[in-house]
């Protein structure tokens, strides 16, 4: 029998973004090669890592909330933090009881390194770079417990929109090399991975420091044996040209009909004062792009209630936009303000039960739109990949189709990490965020 008692156990905890979690994978993989094993459930962990974000007030309450909870369960562990709320307040984060370690968005990958200093002298850490200092790309290509792999191409913001923190929380745009990002891939496709979901900050941004080109990444990552699904989990509209859409609708072995685009508002007037880089006209010449070549396509799309300067007449306008455009699901977020960002110089702002109110109206309107895009391939039969079950749950299954559909089947776990059909029949439990499937025996 082997002796594990001398094994060093770590415990990850994430919030956020899909960028996030994709780093969070490659710390723990990076522990893992230290002999630094994830814990099970039952066990005390010797490190705790917790990896942030920031994008509103609320998520920086998440993360206190989250390590106070995790500090009174395991009180002798080693807890480090990091990611976007660490890099933002970081002295706020090395306030609270029992924290040991802080570190920056640009000293997460090198965790080890400060887990080497701390074993040292057991002396409270915190490293936190300025934003305009964050210039070196850290890759990270994981997959966790999870099926897909998130292959992170680009980091950091240049855009500075009023409302958002990100750029001083992830540093200027920065992009990986189309070289080492097709290595990662084909490592992925070698270690049994079928998806990749391309993460970044602002993905279409990407070789803009490098003098690459993002629709020439695609393409090479699109000519990968054994990958068989692609998704980018986010892009800019105006960076998702009508050439990237047209590839993709005519041309693209592997990238998925689903798209995840940021509106923030449907009022002009709202976007210039987010200092947005598009109005209106030119997001729905892109939905409309996708729509007439790839009618099937999942479409969400983010979108803020409540911004500063979003008079009733402008949410009118929004909300009445939001209403007209034919998306599958709007990912809906009221508005939080944030310190120093330039958004508190506008002077209209909405009262919080009125940001509610708004809020809810946009979120009846996304199940609307996502039961009538889900019902209607009802009676289809369309590709799912079934993922690997955090947990049994009641026999059962989940997966998603290639158009982004999430959906649920009786469970086979020899199908786990497979592509095969499945029949669409109805929702589940009256659940618009799920369909039930029937799949071969």
């Amino acid at each position: 029998m082997t002796d594990d008692s001398n094994i060093l156990r770590a415990s990850f905890h994430t919030l956020g973004c899909k960028l996030n979690f994709s780093e969070t994978s490659t710390i723990a993989m990076q522990l893992a090669r230290r002999g630094i094993v994830k814990s099970m459930p039952d066990e005390v962990p010797d490190i705790v890592v917790v990896n942030t974000c920031s994008v509103t007030e609320v998520a920086d309450k998440k993360g206190r909330s989250l390590i106070r909870r995790l500090r009174s369960r395991w009180p002798e562990s080693t807890l480090v933090v990091t990611g976007c709320y660490a890099q933002l307040k970081p002295n706020e984060v090395a306030s609270i009881e029992g924290v040991d370690i802080v570190l920056g968005n640009d000293e997460k990958l090198r965790i080890t390194d400060f887990l080497d200093e701390w074993e040292k002298d057991r002396r409270n850490r915190v490293a936190v770079h300025d934003y305009l200092d964050i210039r070196e790309f850290r890759g990270a290509c994981e997959c966790g417990d999870r099926t897909r792999y998130w292959l992170k191409v680009q980091d950091g913001c240049d855009y500075f929109c009023t409302y958002c923190t990100i750029p001083f929380a992830r540093g200027r745009s920065r992009s990986g090399k189309i070289s080492e990002l097709l290595y990662e891939a084909r490592s992925a496709a070698e270690a049994g991975g079928k998806e990749i979901v391309l993460t970044g900050v602002n993905v279409g941004c990407f070789g803009k420091d490098t003098g690459e080109d993002f629709l020439e990444l695609l393409k090479r990552l699109d000519s990968i044996e054994g990958i068989e699904r692609y998704r980018i989990s986010s892009i800019e509209p105006n960076l998702l040209t009508e050439e990237i859409i047209r590839w993709m609708a005519e041309d693209s072995r592997a990238f998925m009909p689903s798209f995840h685009i940021p509106l923030q508002s449907g009022s002009d007037e709202v976007l210039r004062l987010m200092n947005r880089r598009y109005r209106t006209a030119l997001f729905t010449e892109r939905i409309n792009m996708i729509r007439s070549l790839i009618p099937h396509a999942f479409i969400g799309v983010d979108i803020i209630a409540g911004a500063r300067g979003e008079t009733e007449s402008e949410w009118e306008k929004s909300f009445s936009y939001a209403e007209s455009l034919p998306v599958s699901r709007y990912h809906v977020f009221p508005y939080s303000e944030r310190p120093g960002t330039k958004a508190l110089s506008i002077d209209y702002n909405v009262a919080q039960e009125e940001k509610h109110r708004r809020v809810s109206m946009l979120t009846r309107l996304s199940d609307e739109k996502l039961r009538n895009f889900s019902r209607g391939f009802f009676g289809e039969w369309r590709s799912v990949l079934w993922e690997h079950p955090d947990a049994e749950e009641d026999g059962v299954m989940f997966g998603h189709t290639d158009n982004y559909i999430r959906v649920r089947a009786k469970a086979s776990p020899a199908l786990y990490n497979t592509i095969t059909p499945a029949l669409l029949t109805s929702f589940y439990n009256a659940d618009p965020e799920t369909v039930q499937a029937i799949i071969h025996d």
